[in-house]
């Protein structure tokens, strides 16, 4: 059997402990599976002396990440600290210089420093792996890089952040508004320190920016990403939703356009009866659809101690096993520059608003529909809450700008309380 591999990991929170649990407890298997024995080296972590729940007694510790990505008797670096600045990066890039192979689970390092990474990893000649900074413990990116590498990918969509997907099907199934469940889940330990990161967007824009790189050919272009976040969604917004038929997710979708490449993720209605409208909890779902396979749906758990650290060891058995590949898919200098496109084929829209009780409001508010452009499909108005009341409007196939244009329009109605909302209906 060929030298041991030796690994050096940099965080030991929920998922650096989980990779420790896994070495430890299936030492055999992965020895069997790899065809050599996977052991670690050192660990290293801001605080020593907490309470771990696991034996790191048989280790080095190093108090500097860098110190431990140069060590001579580490092979892989691991890191899983987090953050896309600071000891992250500069680790990571300190590994790669001194020839070691990288995995991580930082998807914030990715989205924000891909293209170098990816660079100066292939200049070396070492590979970074990420299976674990996307949707936890689902193998999209195995997916993507390999097992579709034969599919020209037309668009990739899904549901890449645990917490908002619990946030809003807690929210229909107890019937609670959004503040409540969003205090409820903090309790819960499910937010980040920064909670925008979740509720805004942001963390799965990150995911949705490093799966379109690999599936257009593209260099990582967060920047790019139209985010939009789910504190807007009211409980009203849901109900109505399903009484039509739909649900309500915050939706990543990335495809090429004639325009360019096209990533968003905003809150978006879906068909309830579809996989991801049925999709309940903290559960990730990725849709990816490929010009020779058609639709493939990979389901299961995006955050966690076990999913997530199953795919950080996925990728360290696949280093031990000798598999090599470009960090995107294809090397780094092949990888194009994306220009960057908004939505702009046409789907049907939800409007939600409040008309004031006055003679004529539907009829203005229609006319203004009109002038942009959109035809109406469906319309509700629900009862009258004192001199307001609520509308629910369901448009025929329309264009993003049409739909802001009118939105633009509506105050100068003088019927119009408060600010629309309106949602994409994305087909699936």
């Amino acid at each position: 059997m060929r030298p041991p591999l030796r690994l050096g990991i940099a965080g030991l929170g929920t998922v650096g402990i989980g990779a420790v649990k896994i070495v430890q407890r299936h030492a055999d298997l992965l020895a069997a599976r790899s065809g050599r024995a996977v052991t670690i080296t050192a660990v290293s972590a801001r605080d020593r002396t907490r309470n771990r729940d696991a034996d790191l007694s048989g280790y080095e510790w190093e108090t500097d990440p860098v110190a431990l990505a140069v060590r001579e008797d580490v092979d892989v670096f691991v890191e899983l600290m987090g953050g896309h600045e600071g000891p992250a990066r500069d680790s990571v890039m300190a590994a790669i210089a001194a020839g070691k192979d990288v995995v991580t689970a930082n998807k914030a390092l990715l989205a924000h420093h891909g293209q170098e990474i990816a660079e100066a990893a292939e200049a070396r000649g070492v590979s970074v792996r990420y299976e674990a900074a996307v949707a936890g413990g689902i193998p999209v990116i195995k997916a993507l890089t390999e097992g579709l590498a034969a599919n020209g990918l037309r668009r990739v969509m899904g549901v890449m952040n645990g917490t908002c997907n619990y946030i809003l099907t807690r929210m229909e199934s107890a019937g609670l508004p959004y503040e409540t469940v969003f205090e409820e889940a903090r309790q819960l330990g499910y937010l980040e320190a920064d909670p925008n990161l979740d509720v805004g967007g942001i963390d799965a824009g990150h995911k949705l920016s490093i799966l379109a790189a690999i599936a257009f050919g593209t260099r990582v272009s967060f920047d790019a990403v139209a985010l939009e976040g789910i504190g807007q969604i009211s409980i009203d917004d849901i109900r109505r939703a399903g009484d039509m038929g739909y649900r309500i997710k915050l939706l990543g979708v990335a495809q090429m356009t004639g325009r360019g490449l096209e990533q968003r993720m905003t809150p978006c209605l879906v068909p309830a009866s579809s996989p991801l409208g049925q999709l309940e909890g903290g559960t990730n779902m990725v849709v990816l659809e490929g010009d020779s396979v058609g639709q493939i749906v990979l389901r299961g758990p995006g955050a966690g101690e076990g999913p997530t650290a199953s795919a950080v060891m996925a990728d360290v058995v696949d280093l031990a096993r000798g598999l090599r590949l470009p960090t995107f898919g294809i090397p780094a200098a092949e990888l194009a520059t994306p220009i960057p496109a908004q939505a702009a084929a046409p789907a049907s829209y939800y409007l939600r608003m409040v008309l004031l009780d006055k003679p004529g409001a539907l009829a203005k508010v229609a006319t203004v529909l009109g002038e942009a452009g959109i035809s109406i499909s469906r319309m509700r108005q629900y009862g009258h809450a004192s001199s307001e009341a609520p509308v629910l409007i369901v448009t025929h196939k329309t264009t993003r700008d049409a739909i802001l244009f009118a939105i633009a329009q509506l105050p100068a109605t003088g019927v119009v309380a408060g600010e629309p909302v309106a949602l994409r209906i994305e087909e699936v």
